[in-house]
């Protein structure tokens, strides 16, 4: 079976051992290696560029989908719910601002971080990587899609365009939370 996985078999990073990798990843305990899922990062990008498009995407999709019970549990998700719906509605309004604008990027790279952080926990490995690539995936999410809805200026309404991107970000969101 070669060049076939195993099911359930979990392509993994390896980096350099030490005190640095036990905040990046797990250290394998036979080895001495750091060792790092690599659909952990992919997820933490994901769910980055997601709240680059819709700052509720970075933090809404996993506290949505968390396990978590009770009271508080609940009115956190319908919150979180309706902040998405919130967002996807207002930003078809006219009078919406840029994404551009302070605090606009920072907010997006935060909430992408605070994403990818909340996946990193839940697969219980180091956070510091998940957490620079959910930044990052927040700022390519916030340029990327300004550029996105800046080329269809001038080549019809704007709506079709950002609901293309809310259809773009929200799979990127909900791909990011699958388990």
């Amino acid at each position: 079976m070669r060049g076939r996985a195993r099911p359930g078999a979990r392509l993994l990073v390896r980096l350099p051992v030490g005190p640095p990798a036990r905040i990046v990843g797990g250290m394998h305990p036979e080895r001495g290696t750091s060792r790092f899922p690599v659909d952990v990062l992919v997820r933490s990008l994901a769910i980055g560029t997601a709240a680059g498009s819709r700052a509720s995407l970075g933090v809404a999709p996993p506290l949505l989908t968390s396990s978590a019970t009770g009271r508080g549990a609940t009115v956190a998700k319908v919150v979180a719910g309706l902040g998405i719906v919130g967002e996807l509605l207002g930003d078809k309004l006219p009078g919406a601002g840029s994404r551009l604008e302070p605090p606009g990027p920072a907010t997006r790279m935060a909430s992408g971080a605070i994403g990818a952080l909340v996946l990193a926990r839940r697969a219980e490995v180091g956070v510091l990587l998940p957490l620079l690539l959910g930044a990052a995936g927040g700022a390519a999410g916030t340029w990327g899609g300004a550029a996105w809805r800046a080329a269809w200026v001038g080549k019809g309404p704007d709506w079709p365009a950002a609901v293309a991107e809310d259809a773009v970000a929200l799979s990127l969101a909900a791909f990011a939370v699958q388990r």
